[in-house]
């Protein structure tokens, strides 16, 4: 697993009262996630921007050991094959000549909804990100994927028909890495933990519902909540980091205020905190902070 995906499942932490317990939305994350592996069901992760719905799909895989996060990020114009793999339908056929042998595979590869379906042993942590911004049908085309648990990639199927090798390597969302498929299609013996995040800017229909483990993302929103997660992102020694408990502490009644973190997202402290810390001599002065204060701090619907 690259570095920073390492250091973003290792560094996330779910809110816990006074340093120690789980809070109850955050126990409920818990249980929803098992619940989700338990019963190979997707699980729709709503939340406010900033809250940590991403970093869960990280922290998943950190826990269990399972590698590089496949990761899938959703716009208006995603479709389902285009997450499956990409066919490079121009590049094969100027490649084409009469009496070349040159295989339909070379210009096929998975993309990360098709690389998590390859039968690996363990199960790979599939992150599906923003899902609400896709259009009204990819929803429904997911769970007809999740349902069956294969694919089919009919330009493979084809081309094993009429030649009569069944067998083709296909590069994969993993870098320097290639797959074997048979006869075309993929079918995963390990159900993949799927992960999709949602900032709630559309609604789902109830089929889709129905077939999601969902839960809410909490965020913190409490001054000894918030201290341990800065613990958790900098080391539980903050003095090491050059930032003293008094320093957070004020940091975080700035970020909280008088409305308690209305409309604001954790990494804007977290991003305050890291100004502060390192060398004194390159940290911002009080006058400085005050007025990045006012910039780090804006709610997330400010327009400007």
């Amino acid at each position: 697993m690259p570095v920073k995906q390492q250091d973003r499942g290792r560094v996330f932490r779910l809110p816990r009262a006074n340093g120690e317990v789980l809070t109850q939305e955050a126990e409920d994350v818990r249980l929803a996630v098992n619940a989700a592996i338990h019963l190979r069901r997707p699980l729709l992760v709503t939340g406010t921007p900033g809250c940590g719905k991403t970093s869960l799909a990280y922290a998943i895989a950190h826990e269990l050991g399972l590698g590089r996060v496949l990761c899938w990020p959703i716009t208006p114009r995603s479709e389902v094959q285009e997450g499956l793999y990409r066919y490079e339908a121009l590049d094969r056929l100027r490649a084409s000549q009469p009496g070349s042998e040159i295989s339909t595979a070379e210009f096929i590869t998975l993309g990360p909804l098709g690389t998590a379906f390859l039968p690996f042993e363990e199960p790979r942590v599939l992150l599906i990100d923003e899902i609400d911004k896709s259009d009204l049908q990819l929803p429904n085309e997911l769970l007809n994927l999740f349902e069956e648990g294969s694919f089919e990639i009919p330009q493979l199927r084809r081309e094993a028909r009429a030649s009569n090798s069944h067998q083709a390597e296909l590069d994969t969302d993993d870098p320097d890495c290639r797959a074997s498929i048979e006869a075309g299609r993929v079918q995963c013996r390990a159900f993949p933990i799927v992960v999709m995040t949602s900032n709630r800017e559309r609604d789902f229909p109830p089929a889709f519902h129905r077939r999601c483990i969902r839960v809410e993302m909490p965020t913190p929103s409490r001054r000894e909540t918030l201290l341990d997660v800065a613990r958790q992102h900098f080391g539980d020694d903050l003095s090491k980091k050059g930032l003293d408990e008094e320093t957070a502490l004020k940091q975080i009644d700035d970020f909280l205020g008088e409305d308690g973190q209305l409309d604001r997202a954790t990494d804007q402290l977290l991003n305050a905190l890291h100004l502060l810390s390192g060398p004194e001599d390159r940290r911002p002065s009080q006058e400085q902070m005050k007025a990045l204060a006012e910039i780090l701090f804006k709610r997330l619907s400010a327009s400007g």
